[in-house]
């Protein structure tokens, strides 16, 4: 990839489309948004009009939060140029990185990504937004399957800043590289995820939520409760410690252990603990307390980790106003 700005195509004006062309636009890059289904002249206008008064409401909507000035909407917006499945051969082959944003119909996939893949250069990347299928499927309707890979970005994209990369058997380290240093310029943090369904994000929340809904179902506590205990116990920690990094700072035998009670008290084998949960504990592999667990402490300063993470937290309570302070008699 060049040192310049490539220019982004993005093919799909729905919401996700919209979001990452606002994306890009705010990074700099000129942003083409096509509209790849065939529709009257008259329809074709209303959605590609629709797509760029969203774009416009939630540019002006930042800026009355204050994240940047008004006077950079009309200068974001004017980066973007809209486009209909006429005038696609035109603006396509201009483009450095192509996202593929149509709707999670195969047919519609294959159509798009066959289309896509005929008009960019050879050396243009090609992704798609798919949350659903995976990209050794998708990359069979691609000319240079090396240049293609899935990226599923999370709603709303132009705020959440996690996208998981997900490359194919053949997409070129280069090619990976190109994405990543992409999306960071941009202010997203990509991750990569091997080709599984659910990615990584999806997968974890299909859990969760269905649990939620199951304490619901059982009478275990209330919607308003579940949720008020998510966003201030589940979601709180989650905001400073990832998942598998928590395991090891309270402890995988704490997990282990927590595992198995709900396995026999619930009577339901999907609470046992994973293998490589019990394959820890035996090798005593427990997290932050035995110096490793699915990281290693050995090297690292334990003390300085358990301080800077406290703060991060500290940090966040003041900003959510949930930390009580010591008041003066």
């Amino acid at each position: 990839m060049s040192g310049c700005k490539p220019v982004i195509a993005v093919a799909g004006a729905g919401r996700m489309g919209t979001g990452i062309a606002q994306v890009f636009a705010c990074a700099g890059h000129r942003v083409k948004l096509i509209d790849l289904k065939k529709r009257s002249g008259d329809e074709e206008q209303f959605v590609l009009h629709n797509a760029l008064e969203q774009i416009k409401e939630n540019l002006k909507f930042l800026s009355s939060l204050h994240v940047f000035e008004e006077k950079l909407v009309e200068q974001i917006l004017n980066r973007i140029s809209c486009h209909d499945i006429t005038s696609a051969a035109e603006a396509l082959p201009e483009a450095g990185i192509v996202f593929e944003a149509v709707p999670e119909v195969m047919e519609i996939k294959k159509t798009a990504l066959t289309f896509i893949s005929s008009l960019v250069g050879s050396e243009t990347l090609i992704a798609s937004t798919t949350s659903t299928f995976l990209v050794e499927t998708l990359s069979s309707y691609v000319k240079g399957p090396e240049r293609f890979m899935n990226t599923h970005w999370l709603n709303p994209a132009y705020l959440i800043p996690l996208v998981e990369v997900s490359p194919g058997e053949n997409t070129s380290p280069v090619a990976i590289q190109d994405m990543f240093t992409l999306l960071e310029s941009a202010g997203k943090v990509p991750v990569r995820c091997a080709p599984t369904p659910g990615f990584i994000v999806p997968r974890i929340q299909a859990l969760a939520m269905n649990e939620a809904a199951r304490l619901v179902e059982e009478g275990v506590a209330s919607p308003e409760e579940i949720d008020r205990a998510t966003r201030v116990g589940f979601g709180l920690r989650f905001a400073i410690l990832g998942l598998i990094e928590f395991i090891d700072w309270g402890g995988g035998d704490i997990l282990y252990y927590a595992s198995n009670y709900l396995k026999d008290s619930l009577r339901d084998n999907k609470f046992a603990p994973p293998s490589i949960i019990s394959e820890n504990m035996e090798k005593g592999k427990t997290g932050l307390k035995a110096g490793q667990g699915f990281y290693d402490f050995t090297d690292r300063d334990v003390s300085a980790y358990r301080r800077e993470t406290i703060a991060k937290f500290v940090d966040l309570l003041k900003h959510l106003g949930f930390l009580a302070y010591p008041q003066e008699e």
